[in-house]
Parts: C-alpha cells; structure tokens; sequence
C-alpha cells in the first residue's frame, strides 16, 4: 500500500527526509541561485516615461534611472534582498544615441550620452565599468539586450568575426547575460544557433537567450515565451510553454525555457524567470493608470513575494532543460478571458469592451504521473496544475488561479499527485482544499 502524505492549505515549502537523518536549520541554502533568472528594466524604463512612445521608453535607458537616486531612479536597487541570485538585464536601449539613430543597433558599444561614466573608453573598458557597477550593487551579474542583427553603421562582409570581436569584448568585460531579441536576423534559427555556438566558444560564461524562432530550441541555451497581456498572462504562458514542450524540433532539444514574469509557471514547469514587475507601485509619473501593470486582476506590482519564493525554490531546484525528462500535457483545456476597461493593456486596439481570451491545458507535468483533480460538489471552477520531478530529485507542484470576466480567482480542489519517492525538497505553491501525495515508498519524516 503506498504511503500517503496529506496537506491542508495554502503556499509552503517543505522537505522530507528519511527517519534519522540529522535535522537541517533551514530548507533553503544560503549560497546563491545558480539558475539563468533576472531582473529586466523594460517596463521601468516604460514606467517612467509615461508609456508615451517606444522613442520614450528607450531614452529612459540612461546611467542615472540605473545607479542614481532622485526620483524614479535606483532601478538597480530593486529586489535588493535577491540581487547575488539574478542577472540585472539592461534593455533596449544602451547602445544607439538618445537621438534614436537606427544604425547603432546591434553595435554592442555603450552609449557615451547615455552612460556618462564611460565617455571616451575603448567598447570593452565600457561594459567592464557597467558590469563592475553592476556587480558592486550584489547583482549575481550584468545582462544586456541584443539587437539581433550586425550594425548598419559598423557591418562588414564577415559576420563570424564581426560577433567574434563582441564576444571577446563580453568575455573581458564580465557581462552575464544576453537577451538576444527583434532584429534583421531574429527569424533566422540558423543564424541564432550559430551565434550562440560561437558565444559558448569565446565567451563560455554568458548565458545567450533567444526567442521568437522555436526551432532554435535544438540549440539554444534559454528560450523566452516572449510577451504577453499580464491581465491574461497565465493562460497564454502556461500554453506557449506546453507548444514549446510538444512542437520540438528534429534533434535533441536543450534550451532552458524563460517563462518571462511568471514565477509560479516557472517553479511549477522547471523554468527560469525574467522579471518585469517592479517596485514603482501605483499610477504612472503623470497620473495614469500603469496600463502594463494595472491594479486589477493579479495586480502584479502588489505580488513581489512570488518572485522571491521562486528565487528560494530556484536555490533547491534549477531550472531544466526541455530534453531531461518526459512530461504530460492534459487535453483538457480550460479558458479564461479578461473583459478590458481603458488602460488595462499595452497592446493597441485592447481597450474598453474588449475581450482577451486564452485557453491552456489544464494540467501539465514534467517527470510525473497525471495527478488527480476533484472540485468539490457544486464548485465548478478548476485551478491549473503545474507540477516536476527536477534533476536532484526535488519536486513541486503549482496550483494557479484563473482569469475570468473581470477576476482573478483562486478555485481550490483536492488533488492527488504520485511520487516514486520523497526524500528530496517538496515545494507547494498555490490554493488547495486538500493536497495528497502518495509515496512509493517507506514513510518519511515531515520537517517544517
């Protein structure tokens, strides 16, 4: 007969371990995250330009909104409680002119205008000095957004030694991480494989993420869901990330998968996370609603704690590759819709009266069986349920809340999930009326 462990409540984190063993102080390690999550700056640069215009958002990208400290500066201050765990990712745009001259894209070679600090130094001395900022601040690392194209204003014939001499400049300097994005070559999968194949082999310790082009999963290093509606973003995510798991591509698939702000998808499916919440709370600058992060719904800027959670589970447990284990996605879709209101999305045309809609599986695992979900009589509102098996054995399962008319809500069920064993970390996040965990094997001591 298996062993049955039952749990009532709410969000908790938890390990089991055999009778006997000595008892630990803390579950979650002191010793940083090693797992490729950060912290991006595109919605702060948004934040305080207003949301005017895309020119706007990207003359916000200047040294002082980073490192400074007047009014809706210090972005490099938020999160300070998890800044050794993630990368700080600077996005578009640190390398083109604040008169938005289009051919400095994809120039890699910081911006004198934008970045005072660094005025007359050679490309690599400039990031050397942003990387070294950066990591004076305690972030585990400096990331920069990625024009995917050479440079109409320094391209040459031979692009292998055009990105040849940029990585090497990465390598010197220290830099992290790259979000590799839109540009001339973003479609090209052959051109993304092969940017990141000569990235691993001049600058081994940049983690190079890309995205838009699923067939670069045979050999990216992370791959990002890319954008969504945060009022409709856990439908749409948790489906984009079961097409990434199903629609593979011919060969063996390595890419870590880069949920963006979805902290609980990502422990729940064994993804890494890029933050774009923040701390500037509220109203825009100008006293608009913040149509990125506005106060329905989830309210994200209002939910900080998951990213934190995330973080500490991503110090048990790292993110994995989409090649490392079998998982499951159920047939059973659900639907959620948001019904919008003015200032409640970044996308045009979704304003008052529009319906935002998204269906995604109900359940998907990775490394585990189906669990089972019963509602209780007369509820008839499921959860999603997200749950792993992680490489060193550590589990967790997700129970997330769906998107309906105009709430978010938090539908409890009694669910089941089987375990071959549990003598590794145990993470539960999320709503239940009852969680049972049936265990294959000998009973184990419950250690809070």
């Amino acid at each position: 007969m298996r062993n049955k462990l039952i749990i009532l409540g709410l969000t908790c984190l938890f390990s089991l371990e055999s009778y006997g063993q000595k008892k630990q102080a803390s579950l979650i390690p002191n010793k940083a995250s090693q797992a490729p999550d950060y912290f991006c700056t595109w919605n702060l640069q948004g934040y305080v330009a207003n949301y005017k215009s895309s020119p706007l958002t990207r003359q916000a990208m200047v040294e002082r909104n980073i490192f400074g400290k007047g009014t809706y500066e210090g972005w490099g201050a938020m999160f300070s409680k998890l800044h050794r765990d993630l990368y700080l990712v600077l996005d578009d745009d640190w390398e083109t002119p604040l008169n938005g001259d289009k051919s400095y894209y994809g120039s890699l070679i910081v911006d004198d205008e934008r970045f005072p600090s660094v005025k007359g130094m050679s490309p690599e001395q400039k990031l050397t000095l942003l990387s070294a900022k950066t990591k004076q601040l305690g972030w585990k690392g400096l990331g920069l957004w990625i024009c995917a194209q050479q440079a109409p204003r320094y391209q040459t014939t031979d692009s292998e030694a055009y990105w040849t001499e940029r990585f090497n400049w990465m390598n010197k300097a220290g830099i992290s991480y790259w979000k590799v994005d839109w540009g001339k070559d973003s479609k090209s999968a052959e051109w993304r494989a092969s940017l990141t194949k000569l990235g691993k082999k001049i600058a081994p310790n940049l983690v190079i993420e890309q995205a838009m082009t699923p067939t670069v999963l045979s050999s990216a290093e992370v791959y990002r869901t890319y954008d969504v509606e945060n009022v409709i973003a856990v439908p749409h995510t948790i489906d984009r990330v079961g097409k990434l798991l199903t629609d593979l591509p011919k060969g063996q698939a390595v890419s870590i998968i880069n949920c963006e702000d979805e902290p609980y998808i990502a422990v729940g499916l064994g993804c890494s996370i890029g933050i774009m919440r923040h701390e500037f709370n509220g109203n825009l600058p100008n006293g608009a609603q913040d149509h990125a992060f506005p106060p329905v719904g989830r309210d994200l800027k209002s939910r900080l704690d998951e990213v934190t959670r995330c973080v500490m589970w991503h110090r048990i447990a790292l993110p994995f590759g989409i090649n490392k284990n079998d998982f499951y996605i159920d047939i059973t879709l659900l639907h959620d819709h948001w019904l919008m209101k003015d200032h409640e999305s970044w996308m045009g045309g979704h304003g008052e009266g529009y319906k935002s809609s998204w269906q995604a599986p109900a359940i998907i695992t990775r490394g585990l069986e189906k669990p089972t979900i019963t509602l209780k009589k007369g509820d008839t509102i499921k959860p999603y349920i997200l749950a792993s098996k992680y490489p060193n054995g550590a589990i967790a399962i997700v129970s997330i809340g769906r998107t309906i008319g105009r709430e978010y809500l938090m539908p409890r069920a009694d669910v089941v999930l089987k375990v071959d064993r549990c003598d590794k970390p145990f993470g539960i996040f999320g709503h239940y009326n009852s969680l049972t965990i049936q265990i294959n094997k000998p009973v184990f001591l419950l250690k809070f």
